[in-house]
């Protein structure tokens, strides 16, 4: 699910999630060819891949450990960008018509859950009586 140009709410097709849980594979096993190519010594975790509707447009999101490293891995694939499309091209140019544009996406959720839960955890409630 993404919000368009126009800014409504769009519910992926099941060719779309298919094809986003496809590729989410793909560049997995890329990744995990040469990981201190693509991360240096960072952890990285695909999240999700979310397509646009006509599959020309891979929306890939990614978690980093530790969070200070986040910048420079988005730094490097984007500058690795090229290559990554050109090994996904020869893993699916034979089951694809177009090899879609990539665009790499920094998935904060999990950092966000952390400092709620610090933040409750910090509250001082009383106990009701």
């Amino acid at each position: 699910m993404f919000v368009n140009i126009l800014g409504y709410l769009h519910m992926e097709s099941k060719r779309q999630i298919k094809f986003g849980r496809q590729l989410k594979k793909d560049l997995a096993d890329i990744f995990q060819q040469d990981t201190l190519h693509f991360f240096r010594n960072a952890l990285v975790t695909i999240t999700e891949v979310s397509m646009s509707p006509d599959l020309g447009l891979a929306r890939v999101y990614m978690s980093v450990f530790p969070i200070n490293q986040s910048e420079q891995v988005f730094q490097n694939l984007e500058t690795l960008k090229g290559e990554i499309r050109m090994k996904l091209g020869k893993k699916i140019g034979s089951r694809v018509r177009i090899i879609p544009e990539l665009a790499f996406f920094h998935d904060d959720t999990e950092e966000n859950a952390s400092k709620i839960d610090r933040l409750i955890d910090s509250l001082n409630i009383k106990p009701e009586e």
